[in-house]
Order: structure tokens, then sequence, then C-alpha cells
């Protein structure tokens, strides 16, 4: 029994045990996530043809919370919200909305969310984020996960060359910094818990 509850996401901790009201609690919380992505995503610093933002740090920090399936569910909520024309993600409305945004330059880091979340939660779900390096090689994966499907894409745009220099390299040193920050901030919380 113990080994099943420390198996848990940070966020199991909190949800009630009635059926209804913890079904209304994860709605509330996968729309609250999706404006804090919304958020993370218009702070942001000019790098190259992809901005850098906070939104792989709250990525990584709503996965490992909510676990696989609220994590992934919030990313997805977000991704549908930026096809519906939402301006939810980094530079819109000045550099299109929809779709078409979805398809430019970022595409590949946006479908590459999705994956950094499903990774990050499932480690989550097992315990890793309780353990700074368990969790620190985690959401390295996810990270690698997630930059080779946005160089995948940009590439197929803009060449590998160009995809290197401006949607890669100048992203390595920040993102690493948020994956040290998200690999310690759960084991924290983890810790504060006990």
């Amino acid at each position: 029994m113990a080994t099943a509850i420390s198996a848990r996401p940070f966020i199991s901790l909190a949800l009630p045990e009635n059926r209804a009201a913890r079904l209304a609690t994860q709605l509330m919380l996968v729309l609250a996530g999706t404006a804090l992505l919304t958020v993370s995503a218009k702070t942001k610093v000019v790098l190259g043809p992809v901005d850098m933002s906070l939104q792989t740090l709250a990525i990584m920090l709503i996965a490992a919370t909510f676990g696989l399936r609220l994590g992934v569910a919030t990313v997805l909520l977000y991704l549908l919200e930026g096809a519906m024309g939402w301006p939810v993600f980094q530079s819109t409305p000045e550099k299109g909305i929809g779709i078409a945004y979805m398809l430019g330059t970022t595409g590949g880091f946006l479908a590459g969310f999705a994956a950094m979340a499903a990774i990050v939660g499932w480690a989550a779900d097992r315990g890793w984020d309780r353990s700074f390096l368990s969790f620190l090689g985690a959401l390295l994966v996810a990270e690698t996960v997630m930059m080779a499907m946005g160089f995948a894409w940009l590439s197929y745009l803009i060449g590998a060359d160009k995809a290197w220099t401006f949607g890669v390299a100048p992203f390595i040193l920040p993102d690493l910094v948020k994956v040290g920050l998200a690999a310690a901030i759960l084991p924290a919380a983890w810790a504060l818990r006990r």
C-alpha cells in the first residue's frame, strides 16, 4: 500500500475522494494549467526564429505535478485552444493564429510539448520526481525529445544548418537551466510534504 501511494503524482494528495468532486477538480486543474501555459508562453526573450519562453519549465512542472494523464490532457487542451485560434502561443496573434501558426517554425516544438508532458508525467507516476537525479534524467530525456521534434520540423522548413543555429543552439543552455530548476523543485516539494 505504501508503494502505491508513493508512486502517485503530487497533485493526487489534494484531490477529493468523491468521484464528481474529483472530476470537477481535475477539470479546473487542467484549465488552470492551460492558463499557466499561456502566461509562460507570453513571457519570452527573442533569440531567433523561435523565441525562448518559460513554457518548457511550466510543462515540466505541470506534468510532474499532475502526472501522465492530467499533464498530457493539459498540454493537449492548450494545443487545441491554439488550433481554434485563441492567442495562447508565444507570438500570437502577431505572427498568426490557429493551425497556420502551428505549422510555422514552432510547430515541431509545440508537438514536442505533448511528448515532453508524457515523458515527465510517466516518470512522476513512477515516483522519479522524488529524487533529484532520477528526475533530472527523465527531464533530460523529455527535453531532448522535444528539441529533436522541434529541430526536425524546423529543418524541414528552413534547412538543418539554420534550424540548428537559430532554433536549437541558442536554447541549449537556457533549457538546461530550466531542467535543473524543475529537477530541484519537485523533490523539494516532496521533501516539504514529508
